[in-house]
């Protein structure tokens, strides 16, 4: 009987410690160690960093929940997703029309992946950048041309992809190359690439680098196309870049959201534990804007915004407490 007594309370312990409760504040003994491990990109990337601030929140205030959060690199968004399926990862950054695609099992995805959102974050405005004078001034004009479109496994294809077919294009119709951000701005400078497809939370480095070394035009959006995509994806939305964000820049560039970051977990991670990590990062939420000013995303009207991948019980249970989740349409 004793051996039995025994196992059920470490049975019990081991089950509050998987739920973030780790002894909680009040109690005399140090809480159970819990570690977390935080899905991230390679280093360089926003997601490096934005994660990596989310990673030191959680150490930064999780002591009573005894959290040991680690942000790992990774290959980015279709790594992430793979691996919090397998059980790898407890929360990951990804690209919420990757997610978006990856929960439905599109093209690519071997099955629909049990993701579920647990807020979301900064925009990813992105763009077709080429150099001032040259023969491409629309999306039209990409046509036989040598064009940048992302890393290699990155997943750009699954917003690059719609936003070509909304302009008649596919990839068919150029020779796409594959290169970083940094990567894509040599690509221009040195006349390997007419244009380049590249964004991110504004400004963008890459693009605050390739206007610092050459005139750019901005490729624009088609207006009826650019409607079309927000019409047809959750995870598209128009987004302006402010006139003088770049040099030589005079006025606002009517863009695209193609994805805003957000904070993802599988549908199988405990509801207390996404519970109490989406209490502690929204209520600390001015720690992560001292770490990376993505933190300002973390705001009530943008981290329940709906990108087209559920959001957790758990986070929806914070939401709701706090008054922010979207309360649903009266039946007409």
């Amino acid at each position: 009987m004793r051996r039995n007594g025994l196992l059920a309370v470490a049975l019990a312990c081991a089950l509050a410690a998987s739920c973030g409760g780790g002894g909680g504040e009040g109690g005399d003994a140090a809480p159970e160690r819990v570690f977390l491990s935080m899905g991230t990109a390679p280093p360089g990337g926003a997601f490096f960093v934005v994660g990596s601030a989310l990673a030191e929140v959680l150490n930064e205030f999780g002591a009573g929940f005894g959290w040991n959060a680690t942000a790992e690199a990774t290959s980015g968004s279709q790594e992430n997703i793979r691996r919090l399926d397998g059980g790898e990862l407890d929360f990951a950054m990804s690209n919420a029309a990757i997610t978006y695609f990856a929960v439905r099992g599109g093209d690519g995805w071997e099955k629909a992946y049990p993701m579920r959102t647990v807020m979301t974050l900064a925009p990813n405005v992105a763009l077709f950048i080429t150099p001032e004078g040259s023969e491409v001034e629309t999306i039209e004009d990409l046509r036989g041309e040598r064009v940048g479109v992302g890393p290699a496994g990155a997943g750009f294809e699954y917003f690059v992809g719609p936003l070509l077919g909304a302009h008649g294009l596919t990839y068919d119709d150029f020779s796409p190359l594959n290169a970083t951000q940094s990567g894509a701005v040599d690509l221009i400078a040195d006349g390997s690439a007419a244009a380049v497809f590249v964004g991110g939370a504004v400004p963008t480095a890459s693009i605050t680098q390739a206007s610092a070394s050459q005139d750019i035009h901005f490729i624009p959006f088609d207006e009826d196309a650019r409607q079309r995509l927000v019409d047809e994806y959750l995870f598209f939305r128009p987004a302006t870049i402010p006139a003088g964000t770049y040099r030589g820049q005079d006025e606002p560039f009517e863009g695209l959201d193609v994805g805003s970051m957000h904070l993802i977990t599988s549908a199988a991670v405990s509801e207390d534990l996404v519970y109490n990590v989406t209490k502690t990062l929204y209520e600390q939420r001015e720690s992560v804007v001292e770490k990376h000013a993505a933190g300002r995303a973390i705001n009530p009207g943008n981290v329940v915004r709906d990108t087209g991948t559920e959001f957790h019980p758990g986070a929806i249970r914070f939401y709701r407490e706090i008054g922010i989740w979207p309360q649903p349409e009266p039946a007409q």
